[in-house]
């Protein structure tokens, strides 16, 4: 057998594995185990520069909490986020690294337990200096998310107030994306999004169950807003689940630990 031919055997012999891996071996593992069998894993990492991860060091509680190979993984994240997502400045607003960083780091903490996060439900990111008129419904607007434009809205203002409060479970940040992320989880086909499917329904059973809603309307834990639909109700309750873990794990412990699945979340990340 030449070069060639063991190249042939050797490439044919790859590619088998991978197709078993995916058809199989982790279809299987996640039935099992309801996660994948590996999240970070960055052969081509990009990196970000000594400011960009000055500013996360600085401004980003979670990312100074995090392990030393942690922050890296986080890091090649926040850089892939910063390379494929485009930042776009409305009414004379300056997107700076700053800007970039902050928002690419609120989604990467939401996603870090997904191995899928570059998600392609959006594709940029618009940032106005404060709320925002909006000529569709004739409202001022904090922020959105448009699958139909395939866009992320945020006020500027109103998205530093998010994370410089660290416990009043309002977060703009964590709120829009996780429309985002809600669009996506049920719609798609990677592991981690039939991790998230699949614990959207207990959710739903949850809720369902003989005075479950009402015990969480009275418990003035979570917003009313919360109570609007079901994509809202998701939305606020990821805000509860990143700013106020501890409560919220004490209040209301089984649907803590789904939303924990849901994102396949580490809680030592929440220390």
């Amino acid at each position: 057998m030449d070069v060639v031919q063991i190249l042939v055997v050797v490439f044919f012999g790859i590619l088998f594995a991978v197709l078993i891996f995916g058809a199989i071996i982790e279809p299987l593992y996640v039935l099992i185990f309801n996660k994948p069998i590996y999240i970070h894993w960055y052969p081509f990492a990009l990196k970000l520069s000594d400011s960009q991860r000055n500013i996360l060091e600085k401004e980003f509680v979670f990312y100074r909490k995090l392990s030393d190979q942690r922050k890296r993984f986080f890091e090649c994240r926040v850089a892939a986020f910063i390379e494929k997502y485009k930042f776009i400045g409305q009414a004379d607003f300056v997107v700076t690294d700053q800007v970039k960083v902050l928002i690419s780091a609120t989604f990467v903490m939401l996603t870090f337990g997904m191995r899928y996060y570059l998600i392609r439900v959006f594709d940029k990111i618009i940032i106005y200096p404060e709320a925002y008129f909006s000529t569709i419904n004739k409202e001022f607007h904090k922020g959105e998310f448009n699958p139909g434009l395939k866009t992320v809205v945020f006020s500027w203002k109103d998205f530093e107030e998010g994370f410089r409060y660290e416990s009043d479970n309002i977060n703009l940040g964590l709120h829009e994306f996780a429309h985002a992320l809600y669009f996506h989880g049920l719609k798609g086909k990677d592991q981690s999004s039939i991790v998230f499917a699949d614990a959207y329904v207990k959710i739903q059973e949850y809720l369902v169950r003989s005075n479950v809603l009402d015990h969480l309307i009275a418990s003035k834990y979570f917003r009313i807003y919360a109570y609007t639909n079901q994509v809202e109700f998701f939305a606020v309750v990821l805000e509860h689940f990143f700013e106020t873990p501890q409560i919220f794990k004490k209040e209301f412990p089984e649907l803590y630990n789904d939303i924990r699945e849901m994102i396949n979340f580490d809680e030592e990340d929440l220390k």
